[in-house]
């Protein structure tokens, strides 16, 4: 017997590159007789195909994924399909990512740090079509609001776009002009552009200078 729509689990698709998480996160979400992992992704075309064919009601997104940042995945997804929630579970503090997140069309952002009832909550408030986000993160947003968009960023990484931020990463973890453009689908001329702009903003002088800084962020971060 087909059941009522309104009865039907909700379906769940989640994306991210380790094993082990795609494995936890599995088990604990199958646990709520409200909530059900239809699938799994770790990479971007992957996720784009689990979409089309499973139909998810929510996306769960890291950011780091081995093949793209997770941010242009949001893009990617909201272009398919405009209606359907995203929400970001990153191990990256919400400082630098959680607005860009937001941005690209995610109705939430939570760290892997936060407990599960935190997490099972974010995913309810987001499939009742709210937006989920910390109280620190809600109120930075209030205060830039107020002061009509100004801010002082905690971080010179924040004044970098979505697509800097990524090639930045990409910098950090050893690639060339060349795999960069390869794996951004983007041309060479087009990534040096970026690359100015990335030293620009952030008062680097030399591509080695980049580079070092680029290493020592990834490292510091986790990002590799």
């Amino acid at each position: 017997m087909i059941q009522k729509k309104s009865h039907e689990k909700k379906r769940i698709l989640v994306v991210d590159d380790h094993p082990i998480v795609l494995q936890g996160l599995s088990m604990l979400i199958n646990r709520n007789n409200e909530l059900l992992v239809c699938g799994h992704a770790t990479d971007t075309s992957e996720a784009m195909e689990a979409i089309r064919v499973l139909k998810p009601d929510l996306v769960i997104v890291d950011i780091s994924l081995k093949d793209a940042n997770g941010i242009e995945l949001i893009k990617d997804i909201k272009s398919y399909d405009a209606g359907l929630s995203v929400l970001v579970l990153s191990m990256h503090d919400e400082s630098l990512y959680a607005e860009r997140a937001l941005r690209a069309g995610a109705k939430g952002y939570i760290m892997k740090q936060e407990g599960t009832e935190r997490l099972i909550s974010a995913i309810r408030s987001v499939l009742a079509g709210e937006l989920y986000i910390s109280d620190r993160l809600a109120g930075r947003l209030i205060n830039k609001m107020v002061s009509g968009g100004v801010e002082v960023s905690s971080s010179p990484l924040e004044s970098l776009s979505d697509r800097e931020l990524e090639v930045f990463l990409l910098i950090g973890r050893g690639q060339r002009t060349r795999q960069i453009s390869e794996q951004l689908h983007l041309s060479s001329k087009t990534v040096e552009t970026y690359r100015s702009h990335i030293k620009k903003k952030l008062n680097i002088g030399s591509s080695t200078e980049l580079l070092q800084h680029a290493i020592q962020w990834v490292n510091s971060s986790g990002e590799s």
